[in-house]
């Protein structure tokens, strides 16, 4: 048996981990209908796109995103003439990133782009720069693209302020949104009633861990760590030693300590989070009568705390950590190599197997976030000394959306939506599932095992894989952030805080926290407080 993780929660119901297993055990939260069914042309074009380039043949390329694109068009050519968008320009704005994102919308859109004679233009960001421009846009009433890649979060920034274009019926129907997953349904992606999201993500952070460092005689101990505070112990611990595949120094956990444009943020969320959300509390961030930061409280000030201990420990990160954003902790270090456990979006999964890049794709498993030992109360102001776990639903997801600078034109605003259709379709999905994208699982139908090992991806590897985002998904306490103007202005001035923190500018992590405290209630006051309280009560159910 693998170590169990995450075990000692017993009312939480949810897969133990099996190594090499081939049945999920009788507590799974996997998403239900995998039962199987006789093949269709529907199950044999997904076995067709998940063909390419095939798992093990190194990273995709431009005519792969174009060949499966292709593949993809029938929902458009059923709602959707032959150059019915002829002479239609629309601007795309979204994210470049690790080489993903809109450089594969690029390729799955040319087809699209052939068959209908629209023309896409294209404003392509980088992930640190993402949030300032669009407040820029916001803020200047300056919305200069008509299709929209987005997270959840800033729904409250966008359709709050009717600078989205409400969802047709028909592309409601044409992506099949009931398939999503149940964290990602209505409400999310709506406002005051109205649908204006297309999800192509699921966004939850889970823990990946490099299988060779853990086990009998391995240098990491016998079992994966299962708290944060077992997680810095053993990265403390694995100072002077070496790692087993490279050779090179061995490391443990690896923080992303430089910002990252406001989602930085959410990798100090993980540590916090085990430790303040609390089972009987919806709320993590701010309390939802006051709109009181809670990021001074003595759980956050504890998450903050663990990663100043490490900074502390020579050797315990790599060299120049403090310039490590998560960008670079996934691609640059762990997937190639570097350290044994990480937190990050379900991208590091996929690419683990179909990188040319990756290194640790045979010695990689996963979890979700781990757990503490003891909780904080903030109802009560007081500790418990009571296990917690708490997965973080970091980004609920991205989304393609439709701005309202279309909303007057009839042909311009089918355009837009086709396009958004065409890459949030329910096939295409998959296979941005199972590939390098940017994007995670995030369906129902993207948890059939048998497609995955069709596609090339052993049962082993693919249950632990997907096994860690449904259970992330799925998970009774999971921490999912509130979708309120003005979230991200709290998360980078949060980052700013932090590397004053991490560089030794405050005297500790209470005076880090007080400082991020500080400064989100003077965002509260100046976006409105009543107004914020409102929204932030919506937010979580209330």
């Amino acid at each position: 048996m693998k170590p169990r993780l995450y075990e000692y929660a017993s009312r939480l119901s949810r897969r133990r981990f099996l190594k090499g297993a081939t049945a999920l055990g009788a507590a799974s939260a996997l998403p239900a209908g995998l039962m199987p069914k006789p093949a269709s042309a529907q199950d044999n074009l997904r076995a067709r796109i998940l063909a390419i380039p095939g798992v093990g043949q190194g990273s995709p390329t431009d005519a792969h995103w174009q060949q499966v694109g292709e593949l993809c068009l029938g929902a458009t050519k059923a709602n959707v003439a032959e150059g019915e968008f002829a002479g239609v320009e629309l601007t795309f704005m979204g994210l470049n990133n690790q080489n993903l994102h809109n450089l594969l919308f690029r390729g799955f859109l040319k087809p699209w782009e052939a068959y209908t004679g629209a023309r896409i233009n294209w404003i392509d960001l980088a992930q640190a720069d993402y949030n300032s421009r669009l407040q820029q846009s916001i803020a200047t009433g300056t919305v200069d693209f008509d299709i929209l890649e987005m997270g959840a979060p800033f729904e409250g920034d966008t359709a709050g302020r009717g600078l989205l274009d409400e969802m047709p019926d028909w592309v409601s129907a044409q992506i099949d949104d009931s398939d999503l997953v149940g964290y990602l349904q209505p409400p999310v992606g709506t406002w005051n009633g109205k649908k204006y999201r297309i999800t192509i993500d699921g966004d939850c952070h889970t823990f990946a861990y490099r299988k060779d460092y853990f086990g009998e005689g391995a240098i990491g101990g016998a079992e994966v760590p299962r708290t944060w505070q077992q997680v810095n112990a053993v990265s403390k611990a694995l100072v002077g030693q070496t790692d087993p595949l490279t050779g090179l120094p061995a490391h443990g956990y690896l923080d992303p300590l430089k910002g990252w444009g406001g989602f930085g943020f959410y990798f100090i969320c993980n540590r916090a989070a085990a430790y303040v959300k609390h089972p009987d509390d919806r709320a993590w961030l701010f309390d939802p009568d006051t709109m009181k930061p809670r990021v001074n409280n003595p759980g956050w000030v504890q998450a903050i705390q663990d990663v100043m201990d490490l900074i502390a420990t020579p050797g315990a990160y790599p060299a120049d950590q403090i310039n490590a954003d998560p960008g670079t902790t996934a691609f640059s270090q762990f997937l190639a190599g570097t350290g044994s456990m990480l937190m990050w979006w379900g991208d590091v999964g996929s690419s683990a197997r179909t990188s040319d890049t990756s290194v640790v794709g045979d010695v990689v498993g996963f979890g979700i976030n781990p757990g503490s030992e003891r909780r904080y109360n903030s109802a009560a102001g007081a500790w418990e000394e009571t296990a917690n776990e708490a997965p973080v639903m970091a980004y609920i997801g991205w989304g393609i959306y439709v701005t309202s600078r279309v909303s007057g034109d009839e042909k311009k605003r089918k355009a837009a939506w086709s396009a958004a259709a065409h890459l949030g379709g329910k096939d295409l999905s998959l296979w941005t599932a199972a590939y390098p994208s940017g994007f995670q699982p995030y369906r129902n139908s993207h948890f059939n095992y048998e497609e995955w090992e069709a596609a090339g991806y052993d049962r082993a590897f693919v249950e632990d894989y997907l096994g860690s985002n449904a259970d992330s998904y799925n998970h009774p306490n999971a921490a999912i952030e509130p979708r309120i103007p003005g979230i991200f202005q709290y998360y980078s001035v949060a980052e700013d805080e932090l590397a004053k923190g991490f560089a030794g500018q405050y005297k500790s992590a209470q005076e880090t926290a007080d400082a991020i405290a500080a400064a989100w209630e003077k965002i509260t006051d100046q976006i409105g407080r009543d107004n914020q309280i409102a929204l932030y009560k919506a937010s979580l159910g209330m």
